[in-house]
């Protein structure tokens, strides 16, 4: 049976993950939900129109964790349980089909293009900064600042409020796992609360002082006369900083130390820096920093020879997937960056909730670890990843390096 509180699963999952896909790669788990570790079955999952992301619509998991959530959620905040979740990760068509048209219209492949000098730039700015000290800490002298910065521009946000905001993030998104504590749920809900207070007040000043930024052209944008109420504005730009920076941070702290753990391929890569989108998606693949996706059953379904009942919740195990032998082949377990098929991971998920900042997240990962290393191809670890050991969102929370530079 799957456990992810095994000794060192948090360090590394993926033994675990090839023993389920070999000898139960659907399981009902004892906490509630149904998870599965196949490749085929997880695309197929994910693919499916009939399902639903909107956890309103499941049955809960455990009545006696669902009467504690909704205890805190009245003590945090009344107005949140009657609250309309509009993000376009919690949503289902045809309400999503129109929110994502919309913010789609502005998250354009153009204008994240244009935001690579930007990207070159911050990298460059912490990687001087290392530099001084001939030594550093992956996530908090890289690794979490350059996501959050980059979005910040990106969005338009007030330099001053931006490091209350990354604390309010970071407290936030650990309300994605199941797992969740009374203590961590009462701080992640208390953070939100105050997350959007401010942001409401930042999006009322961009109202009256638009700009050339991703903010503004979110509230003007339109089609067919259709734009986004202030509800569905706030929840877009809370996602954008929660979802966009977390993940980011991930695949540059677990892309890294995979890149340690691999000296050719470090190499390689360092060596050719066209490499640059293959080998982003080969460590997407080789260790996702989304971990699972959930997926939620309208009605009685089969999942690889199962009966699961409507209301159930249906984990998909993307850093599984990822590593399946049936579509990667037996090196599915190996670090290639030439890997001609790495684009086929689930790293992003797939079908209609496909991540819609894919292009930013691996065109960050691509300036951060590939300058990283072509700045200081000596680095070593000076010790093992604190891991967070969050099991949605798979990080580590603190990686020493020293740089190599020499007396």
């Amino acid at each position: 049976m799957f456990n992810p509180f095994e000794d060192g699963f948090a360090a590394d999952p993926y033994p675990q993950y090839r023993a389920q896909r070999e000898t139960e790669p659907v399981q009902h788990l004892p906490i509630g939900p149904w998870i599965v570790f196949e490749h085929g079955e997880c695309t197929r999952l994910l693919r499916d129109t009939s399902l639903s992301v909107d956890a309103r619509k499941a049955r809960a998991i455990d009545p006696e964790q669902e009467t504690v959530r909704r205890r805190i959620i009245a003590e945090v905040s009344p107005e949140a349980e009657v609250r309309e979740d509009t993000s376009i990760l919690n949503i289902d068509p045809p309400d999503h089909t129109r929110l994502r048209r919309l913010v789609s219209s502005v998250f354009t492949p153009r204008r994240i293009g244009d935001l690579q000098p930007l990207i070159a730039r911050l990298v460059d700015e912490h990687l001087d900064a290392a530099a001084a000290r001939g030594e550093m800490d992956l996530v908090a002298d890289l690794a979490f600042p350059l996501p959050f910065a980059v979005i910040s521009e990106m969005m338009g946000m007030p330099v001053a409020d931006r490091e209350q905001v990354r604390g309010w993030s970071h407290a936030l998104v650990r309300i994605l796992d199941f797992t969740i504590g009374p203590d961590e749920m009462r701080a992640a809900l208390q953070a939100g609360e105050n997350m959007r207070g401010h942001l409401t007040e930042v999006i009322a000043w961009k109202r009256a002082n638009p700009a050339d930024d991703l903010l503004s052209a979110l509230i003007r944008a339109e089609a067919d006369g259709d734009v986004l109420s202030d509800t569905e504005l706030l929840d877009q730009v809370m996602l954008l900083y929660i979802a966009g920076h977390e993940t980011t941070v991930n695949l540059i702290g677990n892309g890294t130390w995979a890149l340690l753990g691999h000296r050719d391929q470090l190499e390689l890569w360092r060596d050719d820096p066209a490499l640059g989108p293959s080998a982003v998606d080969e460590l997407l693949r080789f260790d996702s920093p989304v971990q699972l996706s959930r997926r939620i059953a309208l009605a009685d379904i089969e999942v690889g020879g199962f009966d699961v009942p409507a209301g159930a919740f249906v984990l998909t195990s993307l850093g599984s997937a990822n590593r399946d032998p049936a579509v990667f082949g037996p090196t599915a377990e190996q670090l290639d960056l030439r890997r001609p098929d790495a684009a086929r991971h689930l790293a992003f998920g797939s079908g209609t909730h496909h991540c819609l900042g894919a292009s930013l997240a691996r065109l960050q990962g691509a300036e951060a670890i590939g300058g990283l290393i072509r700045r200081f191809p000596e680095l070593e670890a000076t010790a093992e990843p604190a891991w967070s050991g969050r099991l949605v969102l798979r990080g580590m929370e603190s990686l020493p390096l020293t740089l190599g530079l020499g007396a």
